[in-house]
C-alpha cells in the first residue's frame, strides 16, 4: 500500500489527475506498484473521471451512495457461497462509471467497492456484524 501511496501523490485526486504522460513512464518503472501501463493511464483517467463526479455530485461519496438510494443494502445470506459477485446496483453503478469515461470498473469490481465503502452489508445472517453498518 505505501508504494501505491507514494506512486499516487498520497491519493490525491487532484493531483493524480494532473499526471502526465511522463508521470506514467515514470510509474511503468516502479516496482513498488503493479507495471501495466493501461492501469496505471486507467487510474490516472480515473482521477479526472472523479473531478466530473465530484463537480456534479459534489463528493464521489454522494454519488456512490445514490446507487442505493442512500441506505445500506443489508444482506440476508445464510451461507457465504449464497453471496452474489454482481447485483443490479453494482451494474448500474458499472455502466454509470463507463459512460463518465472510468476504466476498470466492471459490475464484479464495483460490487467488491460497495462491499468495501459499506454500502452492502454481505456478512451472513450468523455473523456477530451482520446489520451492524451504518448508513451514509
Amino acid at each position: 500500500m505505501r508504494g501505491y501511496r507514494a506512486a499516487f501523490a498520497g491519493f490525491d485526486v487532484d493531483a493524480v489527475a494532473r499526471f502526465t504522460d511522463a508521470d506514467v513512464d515514470r510509474l511503468v518503472q516502479d516496482a513498488s506498484i503493479i507495471r501495466h501501463r493501461g492501469k496505471i493511464a486507467s487510474t490516472i483517467a480515473n482521477a479526472r473521471a472523479i473531478q466530473g463526479v465530484q463537480a456534479e455530485h459534489g463528493s464521489l461519496d454522494a454519488y456512490a451512495w445514490s446507487f442505493v438510494d442512500g441506505k445500506q443494502i443489508v444482506g440476508t445470506w445464510h451461507h457465504l457461497a449464497d453471496l452474489p459477485a454482481t447485483t443490479e446496483q453494482s451494474t448500474a453503478l458499472s455502466k454509470d462509471l463507463k459512460r463518465r469515461g472510468f476504466r476498470f470498473v466492471g459490475p464484479t469490481t464495483m460490487y467488491a467497492f460497495m462491499q468495501a465503502a459499506g454500502l452492502v452489508d454481505d456478512h451472513v445472517v450468523t455473523c456477530f456484524r451482520h446489520g451492524a453498518g451504518t448508513n451514509a
